[in-house]
C-alpha cells in the first residue's frame, strides 16, 4: 500500500465530511505565517509523539510548501503501518491560493 494524493478541492470536501490531521512540514517560520487551520506542524522534534497520536486508520494530510517534499514524508507514515496517508498536491502554496481573495 503507498500513499494517495488529494487536491484542494477534494481535501475541502473531506474537512467537510470527517476529521482529518493535518501534519504542515514547512519550516516555523512558513508554520508561523500561515497554515491551515487545525493543522499541526510535523518535524523530527515531534514525530514521535505525533505517531503515538494518532490512530493507524486517521487519514493523514501530509502538507509541504508545492506538494513534493510531502510525498517521502507520507510515504514513510504508510511504511510505518499508516493506512489513509495522503500528500497535498500543491501544497500550502496551493491552498493558500485558492483561499485567497482576489
Amino acid at each position: 500500500m503507498s500513499f494517495k494524493r488529494i487536491d484542494v478541492p477534494a481535501l475541502v470536501q473531506m474537512r467537510a465530511k470527517q476529521q482529518v490531521i493535518i501534519a504542515d512540514i514547512r519550516d516555523d517560520a512558513s508554520f508561523e505565517t500561515g497554515h491551515i487551520d487545525g493543522s499541526i506542524q510535523l518535524g523530527n522534534h515531534n514525530l514521535p509523539d505525533f505517531m503515538q497520536s494518532c490512530s493507524e486508520t486517521d487519514p493523514i494530510i501530509v502538507v509541504c510548501y508545492h506538494g513534493i517534499s510531502s510525498q517521502p514524508v507520507a510515504g514513510f507514515l504508510v511504511e510505518q503501518g499508516y493506512s489513509d496517508v495522503y500528500s497535498l498536491d500543491g501544497g500550502y502554496t496551493g491552498w493558500a491560493a485558492a483561499h485567497t481573495n482576489p
